[in-house]
């Protein structure tokens, strides 16, 4: 005859373990999805006569912490910049004018450390 205590014990230690790999898998889960939607960690962007930008991207994520600061300008993609200016729906030095500038000037003026906010600094031919 089988002990009922013991069979109650089994039963709850195998819903604690099942929870407890549960939670993990969760957590690996949620890192991973993190992690890849990281992108590249440096970017060139398209800069015009004057030449790409090198944009320290992984730099921003960690600095900025919300990809919509950015990204509601332009979409998460590769490429999205040179489509929405060969399109017409993105405008010369918008991105620069409406994000970078404005961004790096309000940082600056709170004292805290910043990126340039000249056009030669950026620009590289």
């Amino acid at each position: 005859m089988k002990n009922p205590r013991r069979s109650t014990n089994f039963r709850w230690n195998l819903r604690w373990v099942l929870l407890l790999v549960s939670g993990v898998m969760l957590f690996c889960g949620l890192s991973m999805a993190e992690t890849l939607n990281k992108g590249a960690a440096e970017i060139r962007l398209p800069g015009g006569e004057r030449g790409d930008v090198p944009f320290p991207h992984l730099q921003h994520q960690n600095t900025l912490k919300d990809c919509n600061i950015c990204h509601s300008l332009f979409p998460q993609k590769i490429g999205g910049i040179a489509d929405l200016i060969q399109k017409g729906e993105l405008g010369k030095k918008q991105v620069m004018d409406e994000h970078c500038k404005k961004c790096h000037r309000g940082k600056k003026a709170a004292g805290e450390k910043t990126g340039p906010v000249t056009c030669s600094k950026c620009h590289v031919k």
